[in-house]
């Protein structure tokens, strides 16, 4: 028996199932954003009407909002002194805290694409009794992996996760999705209607969604899924997620040698994050902003320290080296047109 079925912090307790585990359920959703509401929800139900998040301070800022939208009490942040959470941290906050808790780590930061340290963060959140969330919408594409998915070991501990495969699943918006443990915790959605889920309709073999999604009308954004890996499968995405991930390395390594940028640290996934050296944020900011106006380049803005850097997330596979001599070139030029007042040859 876990903490949660004898009274621990964490979810409600449920009595022990005398029939086998359903599998995991998964909903199709938005996008993170409603992926991360939606986790929110689940666990405020299954924890009988109210939970307190517990974060990180590199979070999505989505599970914020979703926390204030559901009535939930303000989160607890924890620090990301190393930009990911600390268990030990995390350890201090679960000890002081009343429950039930939700934990939400997170599997490919926004700013840095970092990874939160699952296992330790899992092990935490079992001997507190509480719940846990990962929200994985960058790099749960990872999984298609046979190279990189290691770095998500410990995913499997969670409650719910969230996944976006516009990032490194390559599709069009909307293409989100929320995995669910213990699909139980799914009968919070339930509702019924006799024109959409009438009982006679189920026990013929016609789905039932109603009790699966916040929206009634929705679009077919399954099938775009299903046709990506009905025609790829794991091996071909997991060929374009290592494709991204090592132009990342490559892009990075680029940077370091050049005089005149820094570079921020090592990608983790696809994300590389520089800047010119010894230029001001606000350069850094109007670099940005020209390349994006001339039509240039669009970059990402992030400030993992004190500093700003620029972000570029490399999500295309057929990107090559050439293009990411000319990106270097692009910020070098336009940071001299800015800070020299000529454009350099």
């Amino acid at each position: 028996m876990d903490a949660r079925e004898s009274g621990g912090t964490g979810a409600p307790r449920r009595a022990a199932a005398s029939r086998p585990p359903e599998p995991p359920g998964s909903l199709i959703t938005t996008g993170g954003t409603e992926s991360n509401q939606l986790a929110l929800l689940l666990a405020r139900e299954a924890c009988g009407g109210s939970v307190r998040l517990v974060c990180g301070a590199n979070a999505h800022h989505s599970l914020a909002r979703a926390a204030w939208l559901l009535g939930l009490p303000e989160p607890v942040r924890v620090p990301t002194p190393a930009g990911t959470l600390d268990p030990g941290a995390l350890d201090e906050a679960l000890t002081r805290l009343p429950g039930p808790l939700l934990v939400a780590a997170t599997a490919g930061t926004t700013d840095a694409g970092l990874i939160d340290p699952l296992p330790e963060i899992a092990a935490r959140c079992a001997a507190h009794g509480a719940r846990l969330h990962i929200d994985a919408a960058y790099g749960g594409g990872l999984l298609f992996s046979d190279r990189h998915r290691a770095a998500l070991t410990g995913l499997d501990a969670a409650d719910t996760v969230t996944l976006d495969l516009h990032k490194l699943g390559w599709q069009p918006v909307a293409a989100g999705l929320l995995a669910v443990k213990d699909p139980r915790d799914l009968t919070a959605l339930g509702q019924r209607a006799d024109y959409l889920n009438a009982d006679d309709d189920t026990d013929a073999g016609l789905p039932d969604l109603l009790g699966r999604s916040l929206r009634t009308t929705r679009r077919p954004d399954v099938l775009k899924l299903a046709v990506t890996l009905k025609t790829l499968g794991r091996t071909g995405l997991g060929t374009l997620v290592d494709q991204v991930c090592a132009t990342a390395r490559e892009f990075a390594a680029l940077v370091d040698r050049h005089p005149g940028f820094d570079l921020y640290a090592r990608p983790v996934i696809s994300t590389v994050l520089f800047r010119p050296t010894g230029a001001t944020d606000d350069t850094v900011a109007a670099v940005r902003r020209a390349l994006l106006t001339d039509g240039r380049a669009v970059l990402g803005r992030a400030r993992p320290d004190a500093r700003l850097w620029l972000k570029a997330t490399l999500l295309n596979p057929a990107t090559g080296p050439d293009d990411l001599t000319a990106l270097l070139h692009l910020v070098t030029a336009r940071h001299a047109t800015l800070v020299e007042g000529h454009t350099p040859r």
